[in-house]
């Protein structure tokens, strides 16, 4: 907009917008204007093309020289308007509290941020001046008669409510009468406002109305709103240069594919561009623990990050312990070997505070102290056939077990049944809860051809139990995900996909499910909506149960074993193979797991009887590297770093510790 005599002294003197409260730029919202356009109005028209003198404006008795530049971009190479430019930087100024500086610049270049009706309008709201709050609003360029109603409707919404929370009742119902009823409101709306005027005391409105106050922000997030309806070239989004540099700083973060930072580190320079090198993810190996006998199947980390929980073949899960310094290698033990298992041992499921331990073996579900390793119940009469997996809720009540025998059972945190699902329509091989504590995400094989009623719409509709369900794919026999609501136990949604399905985690934010598929293919679904969104492929996966998950800052990463010994690594967004990181020996890499609390340490369990744990090269120092933990809490540095014995070796306890008989169902190792 070009600079009018007319402004000069709202400009060059203390605006109402210099002020904390009733500043311009006072939070954000709003849609980013185009070339200094927005609704066909140009800034330079809405002030009829008049500018300022060849000379400038005088400040305190000095003249700014009006600078006058060739063209209408920033440079010759640039597609950014100047004017739009220089505005933005004039509302930055004043944000960061540079009055002085966004006036001179104003006189220098002829722009000036916006027009006096604009600053008059936001103080208008900001103090709570109706009246001439929709009088000025009526002249700020708003060309659709239905947002103009809309807009009105905001600010005489605000005005009755805030009449209410006065105790003002009467004027509140001229308002409600005589200025928003005339306005076509929403029947349904309407009558929630009208039903306010029932509240009693002003804390009750504000809770029925979740509106914070005439003395909160409530003002302020109304002149937010009303961005939505005002051209963005006459009223700018307030912050706007701060939330386009945002917005840039959030493109490279998604585009740097190491990037494994927290959301809340703050280490983006404006000055380059930001790159992360692998050189802090985790790609070495730091430690290998070596004390089960047969394959690994099974790992999952506890809640705080410093214990490791393993499941074998060889019947038994050990907790391992990291010691105090956090990550150092050499600081690994086993805690607790949990031997008393009749079969071999493949979910685990740590409690919510860490205390009880939960292993199945085959039909069996045990309960173990973490502290003690004393089994503390053993479930055994349920299910009749494999529990595939066993999770607990995330506000640690009890815990839900599923297996092939196609049940879903909810226990109580002692063990006592709180609820049989009863039978589903799939042989379940894995399953998970969504972090927000609302839906079951189960996979598995059909156990026969479910009934399918007739099509509603363009998509089958499948009875599972008596509840219809949208139903994705052919009704013939196959393998499935099946959505549960985790209240009703209904069904949600079921998607055949071809192929086995071994695993499934859900993303911290409840939205997406990551399934292992044989052969070779990992998918991540939206389960909200019910399509997938990603596949991430160059693992091997065809004959063996292989377990991904996410893992990283944010769940910014997948990563997953395979059959060919190596554990892969992808980026989440854009589906690129990051790493292949080898180590393990033969056969194939059976789970892997991230530390909920280190975003730079993962383990990894194999068929070799080893687990592995990695971490970032630039943390692993030559003196840690590759340790191996092995035996009876025996520390053996790889050829390099000083390892430390602890005990005795496993080679002459091992029978005995993997035996019932030998100091009862749990061993407890390294106290």
């Amino acid at each position: 907009m070009r600079l009018v005599q007319s402004d000069r002294d709202s400009i060059l003197s203390a605006s109402p917008d210099v002020s904390d409260e009733a500043g311009p730029s006072n939070g954000h919202d709003g849609v980013a204007s185009t070339n200094g356009r927005t609704n066909g109005h140009s800034y330079s028209a809405l002030t009829n093309g008049a500018s300022t003198g060849a000379g400038g404006l005088s400040k305190n008795g000095k003249g700014i020289a009006r600078v006058n530049l060739p063209g209408t971009t920033i440079s010759e190479d640039s597609s950014i308007d100047r004017e739009e430019f220089v505005r933005l930087v004039i509302q930055s100024l004043r944000d960061v509290g540079y009055i002085e500086s966004a006036a001179t610049l104003e006189a220098e270049s002829g722009y000036t941020m916006e027009t006096l009706e604009v600053t008059q309008f936001r103080q208008y709201i900001l103090d709570g001046v109706w009246s001439k709050a929709e009088t000025a609003l009526r002249h700020l360029y708003i060309e659709e008669p239905e947002s103009l109603l809309d807009a009105r409707f905001l600010i005489n919404e605000q005005k009755y409510l805030e009449f209410l929370e006065a105790g003002k009742t009467t004027a509140a119902l001229h308002v409600l009468r005589n200025e928003l009823a005339p306005l076509n409101v929403d029947p349904d709306h309407l009558h929630t406002l009208s039903s306010l005027i029932m509240c009693s005391e002003p804390e009750d409105l504000r809770r029925r109305a979740d509106w914070d106050g005439a003395a909160g922000l409530s003002r302020q997030r109304l002149l937010n709103t009303l961005h939505n309806y005002i051209p963005s070239s006459v009223m700018i989004p307030q912050k706007r240069f701060p939330t386009l540099i945002q917005q840039a700083l959030e493109y490279q973060r998604h585009q740097c594919l190491y990037h494994n930072l927290p959301p809340d580190v703050t280490n983006f320079s404006l000055y380059s561009d930001h790159f992360c090198t692998n050189g802090e993810f985790p790609t070495t190996t730091t430690t290998i623990l070596e004390i089960h006998r047969d394959e690994v199947w099974n790992i999952e980390w506890s809640h705080d990050g410093q214990y490791l929980a393993t499941a074998s073949k060889d019947k038994s899960a050990i907790i391992w312990r990291v010691g105090d310094s956090g990550s150092s290698s050499g600081d690994w033990s086993p805690h607790l070997v949990l031997s008393d298992h009749q079969y071999a041992v493949g979910a685990l499921s740590w409690s919510l505070d860490d205390s009880v331990l939960l292993t199945t073996a085959d039909q069996i579900i045990k309960m173990w102290n973490t502290k003690t390793g004393v089994c503390i119940r053993t479930l055994e009469e349920r299910h009749q056939e494999t529990v595939s997996s066993i999770v607990w809720l995330a506000d640690g009540s009890g815990f839900i077990s599923a297996g092939l025998d196609r049940k879903i059972i909810h226990w109580n945190a002692d063990g006592t049944v709180k609820q049989d699902w009863g039978l589903t329509t799939i042989r379940i091989t894995d399953m998970a809860l969504t972090p927000d504590g609302t839906r079951l995400v189960a996979v598995g094989m059909e156990h026969a051809t479910p009934d399918v009623t007739p099509s509603r719409g363009s998509q089958p509709v499948e009875l599972v139990g008596a509840n219809p369900v949208v139903t994705l794919g052919s009704p013939k026999g196959g393998n499935r995900m099946v959505i549960f609501d985790l209240t009703s136990k209904h069904a949600l949604m079921s998607i055949r996909m071809e192929g086995e399905l071994t695993s499934v985690k859900v993303s911290q934010n409840s939205q997406y499910a990551l399934i292992n598929h044989a052969p070779d293919v990992i998918y991540l679904y939206d389960i909200r909506n019910g399509r997938l969104s990603g596949k991430y492929i160059g693992q091997q996966q065809g004959r063996h149960i292989i377990r991904s998950c996410f893992g990283g800052a944010n769940g910014t990463f997948i990563i997953s074993g395979s059959e060919d010994g190596n554990v892969y690594v992808w980026h989440r967004e854009t589906g690129t193979l990051l790493e292949v990181l080898p180590g393990h020996g033969e056969g194939s890499v059976n789970a892997v797991s991230w530390n909920p609390t280190n975003n730079r340490m993962f383990a990894s369990c194999s068929d070799d009887c080893t687990i592995r744990i990695w971490e970032a090269p630039e943390l692993a120092t030559l003196e840690t590297r590759t340790h191996r933990v092995d035996g009876f809490g025996i520390t053996i540095p790889n050829g390099k770093g000083k390892g430390k014995l602890r005990g005795q070796p496993w080679d002459d306890h091992i029978d005995s510790t993997l035996s019932a008989e030998v100091r009862g169902p749990g061993l407890s190792l390294g106290q």
